[in-house]
Parts: structure tokens; C-alpha cells; sequence
């Protein structure tokens, strides 16, 4: 039967469903008025472990990834699009190399699997490298320098470690032989067709032309500006071969080694941009087990003329148990969704042939800082978790489970796992790209397509970097995952009310004329 009123009954029961039912409840995580709903894995994608870019060298994977959605089409089911991505400082098991930095441009097509499928094979998303622009400056004297993967000297300025600010620029991070350092994470377009890179290293947030050209550098917190000895000193204790190491090792102050700004994002209205640093500042933490007191920044960049830091927000990473240890995942990824809301990746360091081989934690996550405390300024901002405890004067940002990379169920379907199993693939450690695209589907407004891709480290056992081969003793794919989600905003409980009210005031009419018609 599909009258009127059977038609008008049945929304009602749905929508009197979705607000009590436990399994839809499940299936969603909301946040502040915000509905995140998972479906399912719908698609995989690889890079060869032993590919190479146009200058001969051995493909960067991805450290930070975003995507052009100008170039993002639907035809029929299938998808195409242009992402790019910034990989780290190259292949550095012995030591930092002089690996020019540079940016990937990789062309993706997407036809997402049948849902519910399984026995599938890992070729949903074809992904192809089609160009790769190395990162330089312009010298005043004529001529050019690339950007280099090196580790900054020890010792900052008074050792040739450092570049001194100018009244443009900020303090910055140099190699050696007197190249900028920057070891890339994050990656973020801009509107008028520059890019941002946020470094490790500085931290530092790096700004470019299309071209590869540097434009400039944001003012960075002196909160996570790394001090050794009463001084800053950006080396992150990775010296190149015959270079001194730091002393001590761990910077007593600001960022840890090698955890500096992992995440790097724009809101969707382009005016607010994120910088999180992968974990607790060196004076917020007592040992691995509390260094889950990380810090967010925010920046408004409405003229890109004049940046401006305007916020700094504590983020509580999740903590897992790991034997007899608790441990913190780290942050690799943050992705604004609005001005306040953020998706975030943390990670453990496990995966095929590190670690335990079988990941404890990896995930996709919300938080929101609507609510949380702007410590930018405050008289508490050099320390906002001493000896790993928050500032109960503090509110951190609200953060809430999302997404389970490491669910098995999922991973079978496509032939993978989390873990060791015979005759499947189990997926590398390091997962560090975000990029949310929609569906296009006129029908489900509010669906679209989460890309996770992984970070390989240049892992190949064919590789070819600044003039040498090596080999690394395995093979690691660079992979990229889709997962299609609804992001809508929630009505609230007055809203649903009103709509019920409304319904069933619309279904008392129709019953009514519906009598007047019979008689």
C-alpha cells in the first residue's frame, strides 16, 4: 500500500526510529550538532614501492596530501581528480641525505567497489604520478637553492644552524651547506594557486608558488620553538654522515625530535588554517606515556598578505596499550571540516615488519575546539602540562572516535589485514594522508569519499636517491584507502519535535479528507 498516509506513516516511523533506535546510534558519532556516519571501505589504490619521478629518483609516498577540488568529476560512476603530495626528507636509514624537497602531482581515478562486495582486488583507485617540482629560493645575487631533507646543524645561529629572522621572516632552520632544511609534512593549496608546507624541523610553515619557488614563512608560538643549551636548536639528532649529532639528544623545550608539525589544513571558506604538532612539547611530557598533551594552532589567512596567528588549543591524543606499556598515537594528519571541527589521524608505530607487525591504534577521529581554551598569550602558554598532567585551567578540544583503519573486516574484503596472516597484506605503519571529497550524488548530498594514503619512507629494495642506489630490504607500496561517510548537520530536538508535529498534523489532515472523500 502507498497512499498518502502510508507514505507520510513510514517517515514518521523512520525518523521516530532514527532518534531512539541503538543501532543507528552506533552507526553515527556526533559532535556539537554534527553527524558523522561510516559505510564502509569502498576502495584501494597503489604506487609501486620502486617508482621513480621525472628527476630519476625514487617517489617520495605521501607525508601530507590534499586534493585540487576544482579537478574532482564524476561520469557515471567512476571519479577523477588531481591530488598532490608533499613527501618527507627522503631516505634517511643512515643518516639525513640532501634530498631536494618537492611537491608530487598525482592524477586519481576512482570507480568505488559494489557495496557490500567482497573477494575484491586493489585497483578501485588508479592512482599516476605525473609530475614532481622541486622546492627552491631565489638567491639576491642571481641564481637559485633547493630546499634540503639535511638535519639542521646544531647549535642554531651561532653554529650556521639557523637562519636569522629578517623583518619578513621568521628564525628558520638551515643545513650544513647552507640550504633550508625542511623535512615536509602537511600540504595545503591556497587560493591564489600557492601552496603551504608545514616542516618538522622548525617547526616550520613554508609557503611556495606553484612553481616551486619560495614566497615566505608564518610566524610560529615560541611554545614549540625547540631550545637546547639556552638556545634554539633545530636538529632533530638525524645528522648526515659525517656531520656532529646534538647534545644533548631531545631538545629540553618545544617540539620533540621529528615530531613537529605533522598536520596541516585549510577550512573549507579558506580563511582559517590549522597547524597541529604530532605530540606533546618536550616541557609537557614526562615519558612516552604522556606526551599525548599536543598543541593545535590556528591562523587566519583571509589576506594573504598579512597572516596572523590568532589561536593555540590543547588536543589529548588517545593513549593504547601495548604489552605491559601505555602508549600515545601520535597525530599524522589533521583535515578541517569548518572552522572549529577537524578530522585528525593518530597512529601507532606498528605495521608490516615494524614494530609488532599488528597496529594497536589507527584511526580517523573529530575534534572540535569550539569549546576549548584559545592559550595563546596566556600566562600559561610555555606550560600547559607539566610533568604530562593538563592545566586543569585548561579546556582541551573535544575529541571523539571516528573511523577504525584496523578494522578486519573491512581490510578482508580487499584482500588486507592488521596483522600477520598468510596470503594477505598487511598494511604499513605509517598512515598520513587525509582528503574528503563529495560523492556528487544529487540524491545523498551529505556523502562523500575519505581518502587515507600511507607514508612508505622510500621503502624499496630498487631505490635511487641524490646520486646513489640503495636498498632498503623490502617493499612498501604506496596505498591510498576510501572510505565513503555522511558529515550533515543534526537538527535539534526542537527541530525534530516541530517535524513530528508537523507530520502528523499533515497525516491527521489526509485521514480527514480521506473520510470526506469515502462519504
Amino acid at each position: 500500500m502507498n497512499t498518502p498516509i502510508a507514505r507520510i506513516s513510514r517517515l514518521a516511523m523512520a525518523i521516530t526510529i532514527g532518534l531512539g533506535s541503538a543501532p543507528l546510534a552506533m552507526a553515527q558519532t556526533v559532535v556539537n550538532s554534527t553527524s558523522f556516519t561510516l559505510h564502509e571501505l569502498v576502495g584501494v589504490g597503489r604506487l609501486a614501492a620502486n617508482l621513480r619521478d621525472e628527476h630519476g629518483e625514487t617517489f617520495g609516498s605521501i607525508s601530507g596530501l590534499v586534493a585540487d577540488p576544482t579537478s574532482w568529476v564524476r561520469k557515471g560512476n567512476s571519479y577523477s581528480g588531481t591530488f598532490f603530495a608533499s613527501p618527507d626528507r627522503g631516505y634517511n636509514i643512515g643518516g639525513t641525505i640532501d634530498y631536494t624537497a618537492r611537491i608530487n602531482r598525482i592524477a586519481v581515478d576512482f570507480t568505488p567497489a559494489i557495496s557490500g562486495a567482497s573477494g575484491l582486488g586493489q585497483n578501485q583507485i588508479g592512482l599516476t604520478l605525473t609530475q614532481s617540482t622541486l622546492l627552491y629560493e631565489t638567491l639576491s645575487g642571481g641564481g637559485t637553492r633547493p630546499f634540503s631533507g639535511l638535519d639542521p646543524v646544531p647549535g642554531g645561529l651561532a653554529s650556521g644552524g639557523a637562519r636569522a629572522a629578517t623583518s619578513l621572516l621568521p628564525e628558520l632552520p638551515q643545513a650544513f651547506n647552507g640550504k633550508l632544511s625542511l623535512d615536509a609534512e602537511g600540504i595545503v593549496l591556497l587560493p591564489d594557486g600557492s601552496r603551504l608546507i608545514s616542516d618538522e624541523y622548525g617547526p616550520s610553515i613554508y609557503r611556495f608558488a606553484a612553481t616551486g619557488q619560495f614566497m615566505g614563512a608564518l610566524p610560529v608560538a615560541g611554545s614549540v620553538r625547540p631550545l637546547r643549551n639556552g638556545a634554539t636548536d633545530y636538529s632533530s639528532n638525524n645528522a648526515a654522515a659525517g656531520q656532529p649529532a646534538p647534545a644533548p639528544g631531545n631538545p629540553s623545550f618545544g617540539r620533540a625530535n621529528n615530531q613537529g608539525f605533522e598536520g596541516l589544513s585549510l577550512s573549507p571558506d579558506g580563511t582559517t588554517l590549522f597547524a597541529a604538532l604530532q605530540s606533546a612539547a618536550r616541557q609537557d611530557l614526562a615519558n612516552a606515556a604522556t606526551r599525548n598533551n599536543t598543541r593545535l594552532f590556528t591562523y587566519d589567512i583571509g589576506d594573504l598578505d598579512q597572516i596572523n596567528l590568532t589561536g593555540e588549543y590543547a588536543v589529548q591524543l588517545p593513549k593504547f596499550q601495548q604489552g605491559a606499556n601505555t602508549l600515545v598515537a601520535a597525530q599524522s594528519e589533521i583535515l578541517a571540516l569548518s572552522n572549529t571541527q577537524l578530522l585528525i589521524l593518530p597512529r601507532d608505530s606498528n605495521g608490516f615488519e615494524v614494530g609488532t607487525q599488528e597496529s594497536k591504534l589507527r584511526r580517523v577521529d573529530v575534534i572540535d575546539i569550539s569549546g576549548a581554551s584559545n592559550i595563546l598569550g596566556e600566562s600559561f602558554e610555555s606550560i600547559i602540562a607539566a610533568g604530562g598532567v593538563l592545566n586543569p585551567a585548561i579546556t582541551p578540544a573535544q575529541y571523539v572516535p571516528f573511523l577504525d583503519i584496523n578494522d578486519n573486516a573491512q581490510l578482508a574484503r580487499f584482500g588486507m589485514v592488521n596483522g600477520v596472516v598468510p596470503g594477505f597484506d598487511n598494511l604499513s605503519e605509517k598512515w598520513e594522508g587525509l582528503v574528503l571529497l563529495p560523492t556528487l550524488d544529487p540524491t545523498r548530498p551529505d556523502d562523500y569519499f575519505l581518502f587515507v594514503a600511507n607514508d612508505n619512507d622510500f621503502a624499496t629494495r630498487d631505490g635511487f636517491q641524490v646520486g646513489s642506489a640503495y636498498n632498503d630490504g623490502k617493499d612498501i607500496d604506496t596505498m591510498l584507502l576510501a572510505y565513503r561517510v555522511t558529515i550533515a548537520a543534526v537538527p535539534e530536538p526542537e527541530s525534530y519535535a516541530l517535524m513530528l508535529a508537523g507530520l502528523f498534523a499533515v497525516g491527521a489532515a489526509v485521514r480527514r479528507r480521506a473520510r470526506r472523500d469515502i462519504c
